[in-house]
C-alpha cells in the first residue's frame, strides 16, 4: 500500500482515484483554486460534477490552501490539472517532492519554456524541477483510451503508463481488474500522441458535425481524417526519435478512437462542422466548464514542429488545416482537402 496524492480535482483527477483505491492505496485528492466547488461536492459525498460519479468513500479532498497537508508523506503524486497549469502546479508542488518516488502525469499538451521553445509537458516539468536542489523523480506519462467517466465507473479501461525506466513497476501499482494498465519505455512518444490526439479529434468532430448539418453521413471523410492523423503522428514520432509504432497502439490509435467518439475536442469540432464559428464554439464550451485542450495544443504543436522539424510542415496537412480552422477562421473545406490528401 502506498500513499498517492492526486493534484487536480477535475474529471480525470477525481476519476483515477477509483482504480487507485481499488488497487489498495491510500488516496488523497487536492484541488486548485479553480476546483473549490468540485472539492465541496466531493466532501459532501455527491457525484462529481464533471463525471457524475462519486469519489470512493475514504478519499479525503483538500482545498488549494491545504497543499502541504495533502502532500505530507506522499509516495507517488498524480498530476491531473489541465495542461496550461502543469508548469505552475509543478513549481508549487516542488518543495514537497523530496521523498516522492514518481510523478504520474495524466495531463496532455505542450508548454513553452522561458526562452520560448515548445516542450512536451514531461520535459517542461523536468526543467522546472531541475531548478531546485533535490533529485528529480521519474515522470510517468499516462495515455491511452481512458475516459474519465468510464474510469470512475469501473468500466473496462486500457491506459498505458510510459517511463524511461521500469514502467512496469508503476503500471503494476495501478492495475485492477477493470483498469488494465499497459506499459512502455517510449515516454515521449506516448506523451506526443496524448497531446496530438486532442488536436486531431477536432477534425473527426468536424466530420461528424458536417453529417448532422447536411443530414447525410460523412463517415468516409472521418475515416480518412483518422488515417491521415495516424500517418502524421508516425512522422512526428519518428522525427522526435520516439517509436513510430506507438502511434498505432493504445496511446495513438486507441486514444484517438475514443476521443473521436465522444471527447470534448470532438464535441468542439462537431459544433464547428455544424456551422458555428470556432470562437463561438469555444466560448460556449468554456461557459459550460468544458476544457477543450486541442485548441491551445494545436497552436503549440505547430510551433513545436516549426522549431524542431520545419521540413515536416508540408507533410502534415491535417495539422496545418486544423490550426487554420481553429485559429485563422478558415472554412472546414480545409479539413476535407487535408484528410483526402495523398
Amino acid at each position: 500500500m502506498s500513499t498517492i496524492t492526486i493534484l487536480g480535482a477535475g474529471a480525470m483527477g477525481s476519476a483515477i482515484a477509483t482504480p487507485l483505491v481499488d488497487a489498495g492505496h491510500r488516496v488523497r485528492l487536492w484541488g486548485t483554486h479553480l476546483d473549490d466547488h468540485l472539492v465541496a461536492a466531493v466532501r459532501a459525498g455527491e457525484p462529481h460534477p464533471r463525471t457524475g460519479v462519486a469519489v470512493p468513500p475514504g478519499v479525503p479532498a483538500y482545498l488549494s490552501v491545504e497543499l502541504d497537508v495533502a502532500m505530507a508523506g506522499a509516495d507517488v503524486v498524480v498530476l491531473a490539472v489541465s495542461s496550461p497549469g502543469v508548469v505552475d502546479i509543478t513549481r508549487m508542488a516542488a518543495p514537497f517532492l523530496k521523498d516522492v518516488q514518481a510523478i504520474w502525469l495524466t495531463s496532455k499538451g505542450f508548454a513553452p519554456n522561458p526562452a520560448g521553445r515548445i516542450q512536451l509537458l514531461p520535459q517542461a516539468m523536468e526543467e522546472v524541477l531541475a531548478e531546485g536542489a533535490g533529485a528529480v523523480p521519474p515522470i510517468v506519462a499516462i495515455g491511452g483510451p481512458c475516459k474519465a467517466n468510464e474510469v470512475a465507473s469501473r468500466r473496462p479501461t486500457a491506459p498505458i503508463f510510459a517511463a524511461a525506466q521500469a514502467p512496469e513497476r508503476w503500471a503494476a501499482m495501478a492495475t485492477t481488474d477493470q483498469y488494465r494498465v499497459a506499459h512502455s519505455t517510449d515516454r515521449d512518444g506516448v506523451e506526443l500522441c496524448a497531446a496530438l490526439k486532442n488536436v486531431y479529434a477536432i477534425a473527426l468532430g468536424i466530420a461528424d458535425g458536417m453529417s448532422e448539418l447536411g443530414g447525410q453521413p460523412f463517415h468516409d471523410l472521418k475515416a480518412a481524417a483518422f488515417a491521415r492523423a495516424l500517418a502524421e503522428l508516425r512522422l512526428l514520432l519518428d522525427a522526435e526519435g520516439a517509436d513510430p509504432w506507438t502511434a498505432l497502439g493504445l496511446a495513438g490509435a486507441g486514444d484517438l478512437e475514443v476521443t473521436g467518439l465522444s471527447g470534448r475536442n470532438k464535441v468542439y469540432g462537431m459544433r464547428i462542422g455544424g456551422g458555428e464559428r470556432a470562437g463561438e464554439a469555444l466560448a460556449a464550451m468554456v461557459a459550460a466548464e468544458q476544457t477543450v485542450e486541442g485548441v491551445p495544443a494545436v497552436e503549440l504543436a505547430l510551433k513545436f514542429v516549426e522549431q524542431r522539424h520545419p521540413h515536416l510542415i508540408e507533410d502534415l496537412p491535417l495539422l496545418v488545416a486544423i490550426h487554420a480552422v481553429v485559429h485563422q477562421g478558415r472554412p472546414t473545406e480545409d479539413i476535407r482537402k487535408a484528410a483526402l490528401s495523398l
